[in-house]
């Protein structure tokens, strides 16, 4: 396990109830607390590339989400942490939400304007401050059950996309729902990327195009990020004994849901 720190955030948002939205209160509390902790901050490429001393703390957001630089922005600006935004590119800028698995329920309701994705120039402005765009394919697929042909387009056709639009190489991406295996691995190396990110239950060895991300939820606790993010339960997460602690935890969630009368969520790594 390395002392390099990767979280994966994704919406921010006051009162958006969604597993991939976080506070802005919370994110504060998580992030000052690192920084009190003397971790520092880089961005993603730098930290899986180059890590420049053991207690360093890259952030990314996932799915260039509006609220990132209308919220988050601002906020890290004043911590002084720089952060990298993964952007699916054929939503940036688009007019309407983003939709897929896993967000399009709230398509049609209140908060369907949390699903916006930030514009080009909106991605422009996080970059000239120090930020790192990367990014998260073109239509956010999951990338392992896709034919090769629409695998190469989904990767090749953001880098392109990335590179053009910033004027500058593209070198990092996030797999969408974290997800990848040694095919998609080597796609990714095949159209350019030097550094991508997961999102493991449990914690795999790290190398550059196959980094584990942590990811923070709506539903962390300030004691459970302390726990996700402290270096014994991250060497517990790498063991093989987390498999069966994983199991035992979905296992509790699911009859905890019975017993109070609802349908219990997955949980999220």
């Amino acid at each position: 396990m390395t002392d390099t720190l990767v979280l994966c955030y994704h919406a921010v948002s006051p009162d958006w109830q969604a597993d991939l939205s976080v506070t802005p209160a919370d994110l504060e509390v998580q992030l000052r607390t690192l920084v009190e902790r003397d971790y520092r901050a880089t961005t993603f490429y730098q930290a899986v590339m180059d890590s420049p001393q053991p207690r360093t703390l890259a952030v990314t957001f996932d799915d260039a989400y509006r609220s990132v630089i209308e919220l988050a922005f601002p906020l890290l600006s004043q911590l002084g942490i720089p952060a990298t935004v993964f952007v699916p590119t054929s939503f940036a800028g688009a007019s309407e939400a983003m939709s897929w698995p896993g967000i399009d329920h709230w398509l049609g309701g209140p908060h369907e304007d949390e699903l916006r994705c930030m514009s080009w120039e909106e991605l422009g402005q996080l970059d000239e401050a120090g930020w790192e765009i990367g990014s998260h394919t073109h239509t956010h697929q999951y990338l392992p059950a896709i034919e090769d042909e629409a695998l190469s387009m989904e990767l090749e056709e953001s880098h392109q996309i990335c590179s053009e639009r910033l004027g500058k190489r593209c070198r990092s991406l996030a797999y969408p729902f974290g997800a990848a295996d040694d095919r998609v691995i080597e796609a990714a190396r095949r159209a350019g990327y030097a550094a991508a990110g997961t999102l493991p239950a449990r914690m795999h060895k790290p190398s550059p195009l196959s980094w584990p991300r942590i990811g923070v939820y709506h539903t962390d606790t300030e004691l459970s990020f302390h726990a996700k993010v402290s270096p014994i339960m991250r060497r517990v997460r790498a063991s093989p004994a987390w498999i069966g602690i994983e199991a035992a935890r979905r296992r509790l969630r699911r009859v905890t849901g019975r017993k109070a009368g609802t349908r219990a969520t997955a949980v999220p790594p």
